[in-house]
């Protein structure tokens, strides 16, 4: 089935074209960029260019994304990167839970990034467990997304496809095995109470992570969804802050 699908109104990629200090963003599973413009807008504002590209698959349809592959979205997530190589001297990248993921795979394949932000990475959803080797029910009900904050609208899929769970699950699987060969700098958010993506999972990724430079923030105020809860300022300001650090000026006009 090769079906072309339109992409949902304000799931789009986006661009801010700053500095030449680039941060690329990477959105989770079933997510959609929009889930990290508010992120992006304010690390835009530091003068940083930076870049969200929208995963294969997802903001269009659960049939599309029931068709894609990991290496389809890890092939999305380094598309970004080039665009942004094309302009910035230094990239760093950013990724919330399936794209913390992702963003360690990117960094293990191009070791020139300069650090490496993760914001409640996955390398487990325990609810997802019992799907192992099934093949019914084809899709499940989609519930409403892990955010403790009131009023805010994520847009995602109604139904999740088992088959992308299954994807998802041996692309989490296969991670542990690639953490050492990473030694970039890596900064950490875990949510305290979430109800996804175990917190642990962050403090395994920087226990066996290949890095001197390695720091680790919770985020004692927010759920999953972190980049639209209520430490989303604070992920903002420690991003810019370890960005900061590593490229060693404390000040830069133009990022």
């Amino acid at each position: 089935m090769n079906e072309n699908f339109p992409v949902i109104s304000q799931a789009e990629q986006f661009y801010y074209k700053g500095g030449k200090t680039g941060i690329l963003i990477s959105h989770g599973f079933m997510g959609t960029p929009q889930s990290m413009r508010f992120i992006g807008e304010k690390l835009a504002d530091y003068g940083y260019s930076v870049f969200a590209p929208r995963l294969e698959g997802h903001g269009t349809h659960y049939l599309d994304l029931e068709q894609r592959t990991s290496d389809d979205w890890l092939e999305s997530l380094e598309a970004g990167y080039l665009v942004l190589r094309k302009h910035c001297t230094t990239i760093f990248v950013l990724g919330q839970s399936m794209g913390g993921t992702l963003a360690l795979w990117l960094a293990r394949k191009h070791r020139n990034l300069a650090g490496v932000v993760l914001v409640n990475p996955a390398l487990e959803i325990p609810s997802y467990e019992w799907l192992r080797g099934k093949m019914e029910p084809r899709y499940l009900d989609e519930g409403e997304p892990d955010i403790k904050a009131r009023d805010v609208h994520e847009i995602t899929y109604s139904k999740t496809p088992i088959k992308a769970i299954q994807t998802l699950q041996g692309l989490m699987d296969k991670t542990p095995e690639i953490l050492r060969e990473i030694n970039c700098p890596v900064l950490g958010f875990k949510s305290i109470e979430d109800h996804l993506v175990p917190a642990d999972n962050t403090d395994y990724i920087l226990e066996h992570i290949d890095s001197d430079i390695k720091q680790c923030i919770a985020l004692k105020n927010s759920y999953h969804v972190a980049s639209m809860d209520h430490d989303k300022d604070l992920i903002v300001s420690e991003c810019h802050k370890f960005v900061q650090q590593q490229i060693g000026v404390k000040k830069v006009p133009n990022a």
